[in-house]
């Protein structure tokens, strides 16, 4: 594919490569909240029909995007903590005794675990990458696989570790975190949208993936696919919109024990929100359109010389075949100071992000080769004065 930046509202002298922090708005999915916005210039426009259909449209979007079996197993969320809440919310603590999590791994998707421990006396079992660099991204996923055993209760990953882009071997850990009856969750923040996945490939319990970074969509939404282990639980917010027959506004006062179908029970209170909901639509129409595994090639694609070329100047970079090409954490020569880089990268204008011990590099698809140059021309000269 093409570059894609005359899609959204960039300017040329900046050089944006860190949608892992915040992606930029696409016009239309701009447009989308303006008109959102003003709809309540006119509300008797809003009939009741409307707290549903776009709702629906969105679920029946993320569940194409996930492959997930029916768009009712999706929910509507605020938050990836919200989303982790309600697993945590409806796991079965009397099967096992340990939860399988990464080293480092985004704190959304530890602090829930920490409490479920000390609730129901399990031991959080954190599994650390390799202390060296070679092989570390296949060792690290070996650790993991050898980590989960009989006693397992539940495994939570990303897709890619968050810090540096590290890519987890989602089917096999799935494969033996269901073979040992333990559940599996997974934050796909960082990946959902520019890396193809599928939760009835990877046998996953939960899928929970934030709207504002490759999905592409506005901040406060998130999406998540919750699988049949779970869709008989207790939601977090007792909503009357994912009550039995709350389509029927003028029947609310005959108040239903039963919720809807499928994962619906689960869905944040004012769900139906008319400003973000319809920005979230267009940014999954859009993903749909490009398809996530031609997002992976073209950044794949743009970085290639940068990869190849910068570990001639000291920098470390994880092996291709175990990381993903639209994040990547670049860790720095022992001369680099990270402070000199820093200064460097924004007096040109080219805005990445530092996590853990990684400079992380996340490109997508309205990124140029001229950003790319521009980032290699800065991390060249750096090295080279230190």
């Amino acid at each position: 594919m093409d570059c894609q930046k005359d899609l959204f509202s960039l300017p040329d002298d900046h050089h944006y490569l860190n949608c892992s922090y915040l992606s930029p708005l696409l016009n239309k999915v701009e447009e989308a909240g303006i008109q959102g916005i003003r709809g309540k210039h006119r509300p008797w426009e809003t009939t009741p029909d409307h707290f549903f259909e776009d709702s629906n449209t969105l679920r029946s979007l993320f569940a194409e995007l996930v492959n997930a079996p029916n768009a009712k197993d999706i929910a509507i969320m605020p938050a990836v903590s919200y989303g982790l809440a309600t697993v945590a919310n409806n796991i079965d603590a009397t099967k096992g005794n340990t939860i399988v999590i990464s080293g480092e791994q985004f704190p959304s998707n530890v602090y829930a675990w920490k409490r479920f421990c000390n609730e129901h006396s399990c031991k959080l079992k954190v599994v650390n990458p390799p202390e060296g660099f070679e092989d570390r991204g296949q060792q690290w996923n070996e650790r993991i696989l050898n980590a989960i055993d009989s006693d397992t209760l539940l495994v939570a990953l990303g897709n890619i570790h968050w810090t540096d882009g590290t890519l987890f071997d989602l089917k096999n850990i799935g494969a033996k975190a269901r073979d040992n009856d333990a559940y599996f969750v997974i934050d796909g923040t960082q990946s959902v949208g520019a890396l193809p996945i599928d939760v009835q490939e990877i046998k996953a319990d939960a899928l929970i993936c934030a709207g504002y970074k490759w999905l592409m969509g506005p901040y406060a939404i998130t999406l998540g696919y919750l699988g049949p282990r779970l869709q008989d639980g207790i939601p977090l917010e007792e909503g009357w919109i994912v009550r039995k027959n709350s389509e029927d506004f003028s029947g609310l006062v005959d108040y239903e024990d039963d919720y809807q179908p499928g994962a619906v029970r689960f869905d944040m209170g004012e769900r139906s929100n008319f400003v973000l909901v319809p920005m979230m639509i267009e940014a999954l129409k859009q993903i749909l359109d490009w398809r996530p595994q031609n997002i992976q090639a073209y950044c794949e694609q743009l970085t290639a010389d940068l990869e190849r070329g910068l570990p001639d100047y000291g920098y470390q970079i994880e092996d291709p075949d175990w990381r993903a090409g639209h994040m990547f954490g670049i860790r720095l020569p022992a001369s680099v100071s990270l402070k000199t880089l820093q200064h460097q990268l924004d007096e040109h204008n080219i805005h990445v992000s530092v996590r853990g011990s990684a400079v992380r590099i996340s490109p997508n698809v309205y990124n140029s080769e001229q950003d790319i140059t521009m980032l290699y021309d800065v991390l060249k000269d750096v090295a080279r004065d230190a």
